[in-house]
């Protein structure tokens, strides 16, 4: 049997339709549930700079027009300018799409790369997901409180200087899949983002020193075949120490990876598959 379309399958105006519903939905939740938005913001840095740090903006990206990295520059610029400097208060909610609004072509938006539903396409905003990545990984350099997080189930791409535990970021699309962390501690955040022509930056601050370090750290990262498909598998820890001594006050485990290698096999480095 044949499956029947969704309605929003039907062309441009469905598709708008149908979003605008899904938006308007999201909005009464938020209603319903009483979170309270974050949306002032200040000029002013706060003093103590919490976790700090910088992105390589263009990547080689295996089977990926590099048209849409470059592309990226210019919607990470519109997106980032909507987002520095904002503070978030005690008991306040950071949203991602609720700063940023719908990243439209009459914004300013180019067509850069999307994934949907583990495939390659091309949309306006399209690239965003690095800014989302960054937040979430200054957010777990602090004792904040994730509240929305949408994990990439795949391997897309082989590593190019990547730096970071494989897995940690995050996926975005407007307005439902979303990336939300709660200030549920007692002083403002202030979230910081720039860049430059190569690099994207951001800062955690806030109006006192941080008490605890905090770092991450990834184990068992190997490549395994299973079914005659192979698997990108790690462990992801969130390490908690003291700032003088050192000592280890926790060690959490946030993430399992056991994501679908979705590139060239030959690009696999042969020095980390496994048995079958």
């Amino acid at each position: 049997m044949k499956k029947r379309k969704l309605f929003c399958q039907y062309g441009k105006i469905p598709y708008q339709i149908s979003l605008c519903k899904e938006c308007l939905r999201r909005d009464f939740k938020d209603f319903l549930d009483k979170n309270k938005i974050a949306k002032s913001r200040t000029k002013q840095d706060l003093e103590y700079i919490w976790k700090s740090d910088a992105k390589l903006i263009l990547r080689k990206l295996h089977g990926v027009d590099m048209e849409l990295q470059v592309n990226k520059i210019k919607n990470l610029e519109i997106a980032g300018n909507r987002i520095n400097n904002l503070i978030i208060k005690p008991g306040e909610t950071f949203s991602f799409w609720n700063i940023i609004g719908n990243p439209t072509r009459k914004k300013g938006y180019l067509k850069g790369l999307v994934i949907r539903n583990g495939e390659f396409g091309s949309y306006y905003g399209g690239g965003l997901c690095q800014l989302a990545n960054l937040i979430h990984y200054l957010v777990l350099h602090t004792p904040l409180e994730v509240v929305e997080l949408h994990h990439h189930t795949d391997a897309l791409f082989p590593d190019y200087k990547r730096k970071v535990p494989f897995g940690i970021g995050t996926s975005v699309s407007f307005k439902n899949v979303d990336y939300r962390f709660k200030n549920n501690l007692d002083v403002p955040i202030q979230l910081k983002v720039w860049q430059d022509d190569t690099m994207l930056y951001g800062e955690i601050r806030s109006v006192k020193p941080l008490e605890y370090k905090y770092k991450l750290e990834e184990e068992d990262n190997h490549y395994k075949m299973e079914d005659g498909i192979y698997y990108r598998n790690s462990k992801v820890y969130r390490i908690k120490q003291d700032r003088e001594t050192k000592e280890i006050i926790d060690r959490e485990l946030i993430l399992k990876n056991h994501s679908k290698v979705m590139y060239d096999y030959n690009l696999i480095p042969k020095e980390e598959i496994r048995g079958e």
